[in-house]
């Protein structure tokens, strides 16, 4: 069968052909309708993050996926469903207490592999394998756009850890900054807008399509060229919550400034390396004396996963024909991995329903 992949040495995807998997028990054979391509596939094919399975020469890309069931092979799933597969898999060791937990992206990363980004082949290819418990079933009329599922489930528990750290007390959120206007930065911004205020941050000159979708969705677009994110409070206003999708180091920091008192900045970009000077001291009495909070976040669960699809269902039709600006065939699958300034979301198709 024909999968996307990187190979050893590689700086570009590549088609390959690769045997079809076989189920086996306990696992379901799905036949891939779309796959996504985002942030983190460019990470691993630059060779920044990620690695093959081991003792193998190449990967399959692809983490946001979804399916329809060609073999039930015995499990609760019947052939014709569609299927959303989870990312995290117990590493080649064998399981553990976080898996065994149902808490698997709450796990280390040694104590893990990913589908499609380490450890594990990835769902861009004709046909792929899952154990029934990673796959949750989609209504079939969200299928053009389940692969969407898993970057909403990403923003999901994100929002889940925010609320939870401000659990202690009465919570009201109203103004809300998101730190990017990349496609998990936008499509937070969809998420929000009902229910707050919401402010994007980003990078961008008009005419840009990202601006106009933020700015259709009745947020703010900040460009952090004239306001930088800790003088937000004093251009804008504070932000009860703040959601960092940049990986630009300084956010993290520059995001206690820019929390209101009681606010709760959800960290999700993943930074390189770089040494630079803070006033740790400033920010740390500001942290306590303003009860603010900073929390981690990566992957998700399943449970994120079916909170995911209530949100996509959610989404206005309008927004997901302007998000989604390119779905490639398989045969011109190298389209899908363009990153010009007018392309926000991407993805490779593969079948359909």
């Amino acid at each position: 069968m024909k999968a996307i992949g990187i190979e050893t040495g590689m700086d570009e995807p590549q088609l390959l052909e690769v045997p079809r998997p076989e189920p086996e028990a306990g696992e379901v054979l799905v036949r891939t309708l779309r796959v996504g391509v985002d942030g983190t596939d460019h990470e691993v094919i630059a060779g920044h993050h990620g690695s093959p399975p081991e003792g193998e020469d190449h990967l399959i890309l692809g983490h946001e996926a979804v399916g329809v069931v060609e073999e039930s092979n015995g499990t609760d799933f019947e052939g014709g469903d569609v299927v959303v597969p989870t990312v995290r898999r117990p590493p080649p060791a064998g399981t553990n207490e976080y898996f065994e937990r149902g808490e698997a992206d709450m796990a280390p990363p040694e104590a893990t592999v990913e589908r499609g980004i380490d450890g594990a082949h990835g769902f861009m290819s004709e046909y792929f394998t899952s154990p029934a418990e990673y796959l949750v079933p989609l209504p079939p009329e969200l299928a053009e756009w389940g692969f969407l599922v898993e970057p909403i489930s990403i923003s999901e528990k994100a929002l889940e850890l925010a609320y939870a750290a401000r659990s202690s007390f009465q919570w009201q959120p109203e103004t809300a900054l998101v730190l990017g206007n990349g496609s998990l930065g936008l499509v937070t911004v969809a998420m929000l807008t009902d229910e707050m205020a919401v402010y994007c941050l980003g990078r961008r000159d008009r005419p840009d399509p990202s601006i106009d979708m933020i700015e259709d969705l009745g947020a703010t677009y900040v460009d952090s060229r004239e306001t930088p994110v800790d003088e937000i409070p004093d251009v804008y206003e504070p932000a009860d919550l703040v959601y960092e999708a940049t990986g630009y180091a300084k956010h993290a920091f520059e995001s206690i400034e820019a929390l209101a008192p009681n606010g709760v900045a959800a960290l999700l970009g993943v930074p390189g390396a770089w040494a630079f000077e803070v006033d740790g001291g400033r920010l740390h009495k500001d942290l306590v004396m303003h009860n603010k909070a900073l929390v981690g976040s990566v992957n998700s669960s399943r449970r994120h996963f079916e909170a995911a699809i209530d949100s996509l269902d959610a989404l206005p039709a309008e927004f997901l024909d302007d998000f989604v600006t390119r779905v490639a065939n398989l045969d011109s699958f190298a389209d899908a991995f363009d990153r010009d300034d007018d392309i926000i979301k991407t993805g490779v198709e593969f079948d359909s329903l």
